[in-house]
């Protein structure tokens, strides 16, 4: 994430709720997908929960871009 996001997002947080759940959301995705990735194995159960928990982590992060994009316009006009 950009700096200018970073900085948008630690603004906006703490007045805006969905947010503040699709940074923790995505926060949880990204530690539960590391701990998928340092196995030496995965069973195919554990693929298909790894490709769920990407997806998942990247719609989350779209809308994350969407609500930014929302501030950074806001911002820019006044």
């Amino acid at each position: 994430m950009e700096l200018a996001d970073r900085l948008l997002v630690e603004r906006f947080v703490p007045v805006n709720s969905e947010l503040r759940e699709l940074i923790e959301a995505h926060q949880r995705f990204e530690s539960d997908i590391q701990q998928l990735s340092n196995r030496s194995w995965l069973s195919p159960i554990d693929r298909q929960n790894l490709r769920v928990l990407k997806k998942q982590k990247l719609r989350g992060r779209d809308r994350i871009e969407e609500i930014l994009r929302g501030y950074r316009t806001q911002v820019a006009q006044g």
